[in-house]
């Protein structure tokens, strides 16, 4: 008999939280309990909210979602990243991660969070599609490039539908990641952001205004002379001038999407024009 139970964040959940990715991911040494307190306790916008799969006393599968304030279509709502979910090898097949899912978004629509988005990656959008109500918006460009991206700012405040709102408290926040640190150097035209990729070898590579209210302090120049990895979305014509080339697609190892889902009604939905999205807006680096 499976039982499904709201998430909990106390350090006891969070080790068996870990437990449960080791197992179902043996290859990846991400997940730890300071990385998982910092991602699912620590948000300035809220705490994590999710759902737990339980075979009796052992935890079967899990999905969790952070909160986020976002801009679409010029207002500014509460909505949410969909984020880590894993099931316990015995148990999959069984849809226990559907089950998750809708339980998660019932509950996050009935504490007022507006719509869900999240980046997909090829064998995995067409579940949320098909199966969670999702909406495929459009692809994350994948480019590599030196220097700055040549965005006109002023154009891409006028023509974003969706965006994420950053202020000091959450980008603080996200360049805290205890698994990988994310620096910041402002310049006039821009704020730049890096963080590993392929070691700093070909660092993530992301741009925001630097006119920004309440900034972080904290700021790291690095080098230029590496290659700059960027994954993300701008509105169309809003880049003037640029060095960066479109990785091949026989050199990515899965394209990501940008999918996202209305969980009220009252949030227009989105096109696939609009949207400005960097890696700081979800958990890639």
């Amino acid at each position: 008999m499976i039982q499904i139970q709201a998430m909990r964040h106390d350090s006891a959940a969070l080790a068996q939280y870990v437990g449960l990715f080791e197992k179902a991911f043996p290859k990846n040494a991400r997940f730890t309990v300071a990385y998982l307190d910092w991602l699912y306790n620590a948000n300035p916008d809220g705490l994590a909210i999710g759902f737990n799969a339980w075979a009796g006393d052992t935890l079967v599968a899990h999905y969790v979602c952070i909160p986020a304030c976002v801009q679409i279509h010029g207002t500014v709502v509460r909505a949410m990243l969909s984020l880590n979910t894993a099931t316990h090898p015995a148990h999959q097949g069984k849809g226990l991660f559907t089950r998750l899912a809708n339980a998660t978004y019932d509950a996050a629509a009935a504490m007022g969070i507006e719509a869900v988005y999240g980046i997909a990656n090829a064998n995995s959008t067409p579940g949320f599609v098909q199966k969670l109500g999702f909406k495929l918006i459009k692809p994350l460009d994948a480019q590599i490039g030196w220097g700055t991206l040549g965005v006109d700012w002023n154009s891409v405040m006028s023509r974003t539908i969706f965006s994420r709102q950053w202020n000091n408290a959450n980008l603080s926040w996200r360049m805290a990641n205890p698994k990988n640190t994310v620096y910041m150097h402002r310049r006039p035209d821009c704020a730049q952001f890096f963080a590993k990729a392929k070691g700093w070898a070909l660092p993530a590579y992301a741009e925001c205004r630097s006119d920004l209210p309440d900034m972080p302090s904290q700021m790291l120049r690095l080098s230029n002379a590496a290659p700059h990895l960027y994954l993300g979305l701008l509105p169309d014509g809003t880049r003037r001038s640029s060095t960066y080339v479109n990785v091949p697609d026989v050199l990515r190892p899965s394209p990501l999407n940008f999918i996202y889902r209305s969980l009220s009604g009252s949030v227009q939905t989105l096109e696939g024009d609009g949207i400005s999205l960097s890696f700081l807006d979800f958990d890639a680096y």
